[in-house]
């Protein structure tokens, strides 16, 4: 007996529920034309992940609902094919006037066009970016349905992302009588986290005795990117299939019967390394966010430096050159070689190149604010008005030709506040906002290396990677003249902010007391800087986003 299941990886658009909702049409028809029986599509495929607070809305879930119906109708002449769709469902009933929630996170499963089952995610994550249990009540059921033809069936239990973490719902999955789990997700990425999660359902299949099947989610969604990267596990914990990641893809998978046990087979993707997934989730990233909201173009201003240099290699990655532009925006400390440097990197891509002096600008400025400044010395009031300048200018000429800009600034930066409101940090998407320097280092040495996207062999100069770090806003400016050395400054970072260690506990690692003081004061004073970035791509475990809430007004500095 072989029942031929398919995993739906597809990219979804939050709220184009008329879209989604034919993509799933489309690639069942498709995959049912290839003999598969079995259609396991994403968490929320039907509205897209996550969809936030339009769940609040009454009119946003009746038009889910109509939209399984439209799914399950659509496919009614299809005889034996069973499709599970994820989807919220429910609405507030009201106690004493108080409304209390009961909506759920859902999936439905569809056979020759009724809805023959409905399940409600048990396990509702609120940590990291994940606020589930803001918008849904926890499910109590469990779900097993039959999918397969007469004579030739499996019983599917059905678990939703989170559920799957946990010992019982799979446990009282396979008490109801399932001989094969099928979880369907929406697990944000970040670096390691496909590794992360194949290791986790090997231990749940482990422990439960049952095979599972991995569907998984692809796209970006605002500050959010989904890898793909769905997998097959048979009982014993052996890997039976995988989807690439980062693309749609439609994984088909065998389910076997042998005897009385169910075996899985199915195509194995090759194993990436690391800074191979965070290239394709930056270039997802912004490809998506581009791309869903429509933008023509993107504009960035081209520097010279490191940060500019790898935002437009992944730019150009994402979206082609002929819809990057670039502009060299010079000011009176600005190094002849990063004129050349920003020259050759752009004629290596073959982006458009501008280059719109800032000098007459910036002169004016000091002009019209002479009587004001008269007795003071020049310091950083000077080195923002030229950082505001260049903000000024892309965003008139984002303005004028609808390109968005792209800001340059990386996660050290963002840390400690070394970037300039309404200069810098003025634009619509942080491409590597989520990338500490010394990773943004590491990482333009790999795209040199590899050529994913067959755009450039070389993009960086190497100049740019190797030259010492400088915003070039005073004359022989470096980066270490304000902060301590990036291999210090973001191991400090790495512990304090994103793994919660305590100021002591990191001196206690062998940090110099210094150090640790002015990074985690930066830190904490610049947070009213971080509230009025734009939303940049999450790549690390925890980003300056939905997974970083400190207040800016806070005295507590432990």
């Amino acid at each position: 007996m072989t029942l031929k299941l398919c995993v739906a990886q597809l990219n979804f658009v939050v709220g184009d529920l008329a879209g989604n909702s034919q993509k799933i049409i489309d690639t069942a028809r498709s995959a049912y034309a290839d003999g598969v029986r079995l259609l396991l599509t994403p968490e929320l495929s039907i509205c897209g992940y996550a969809a936030e607070d339009l769940f609040l809305r009454p009119a946003f879930i009746a038009a889910c609902d109509d939209a399984v119906k439209t799914v399950a109708r659509e496919l009614a002449g299809l005889k034996d094919l069973t499709v599970v769709v994820g989807h919220p469902t429910g609405g507030d009933r009201r106690t004493r006037s108080v409304a209390v929630p009961s909506r759920y996170n859902a999936a439905s499963v569809l056979c020759e066009g009724a809805v023959i089952a409905t399940y409600a995610k048990r396990e509702l994550p609120n940590y990291q970016v994940f606020d589930e249990r803001r918008y849904f009540t926890p499910g109590q059921g469990v779900c097993v349905f039959e999918a397969g033809e007469a004579g030739n069936k499996v019983k599917v239990g059905l678990l939703i992302c989170e559920d799957a973490w946990f010992e019982e719902p799979a446990r009282l999955t396979k008490e109801a009588g399932a001989e094969l789990l099928a979880v369907i997700n929406a697990s944000p990425f970040h670096v390691g986290k496909g590794n992360e999660r194949e290791q986790m359902m090997r231990s749940r299949v482990q422990a439960c005795g049952l095979p599972l099947v991995y569907a998984h989610l692809v796209g970006g969604q605002d500050e959010v990117v989904f890898e793909g990267h769905s997998f097959a596990l048979n009982a014993d914990g052996t890997l039976a299939g995988r989807a690439p990641s980062f693309i749609e893809n439609r994984l088909l998978v065998a389910v076997n019967r042998v005897q009385a046990a169910i075996n899985l087979v199915a195509d194995v993707a090759a194993e990436r390394s690391p800074d191979a997934d965070l290239w394709d989730a930056l270039v997802l990233g912004v490809r998506d966010y581009i791309g869903k909201n429509g933008f023509p173009s993107v504009i960035l201003g081209l520097s010279g430096g490191i940060d500019s240099a790898l935002v437009l290699a992944v730019a150009v990655d994402a979206l082609g050159r002929d819809r990057v532009r670039t502009v060299m925006m010079p000011s009176p400390y600005t190094a002849d070689i990063s004129w050349i440097d920003a020259r050759d990197m752009a004629a290596r891509l073959g982006v458009r190149y501008d280059e719109i002096s800032i000098v007459p600008e910036f002169e004016a400025f000091k002009k019209s604010l002479a009587g004001e400044f008269a007795g003071l010395a020049e310091d950083t009031t000077e080195e923002n008005i030229q950082a505001r300048i260049r903000g000024t200018l892309l965003m008139a000429l984002s303005n004028k030709f609808g390109s968005i800009v792209l800001t340059t600034g990386n996660k050290s930066e963002m840390a400690t506040g070394y970037c300039t409101l309404y200069g810098d940090m003025a634009g619509g998407f942080a491409v590597i906002k989520d990338l500490a320097k010394t990773t943004v280092f590491r990482l333009a040495r790999w795209r040199n290396a590899h050529d994913p996207y067959g755009t450039h062999p070389e993009p960086i100069p190497d100049r740019i990677i190797t030259r010492p770090p400088s915003a070039e806003l005073r004359p022989d400016q470096t980066d270490q003249d304000s902060l301590p050395a990036y291999e210090v400054l973001d191991a400090i970072l790495e512990r304090y902010m994103e793994n919660d260690q305590g100021m002591e506990e990191i001196i206690a690692a062998g940090f110099a007391r210094a150090d640790v003081e002015k990074v985690t004061r930066l830190i904490k004073i610049n947070e009213y800087k971080r509230r009025q970035a734009p939303v940049g791509i999450r790549v690390t475990h925890r980003s300056f986003g939905k997974d970083w809430r400190y207040p800016i007004t806070n005295r507590f500095r432990a």
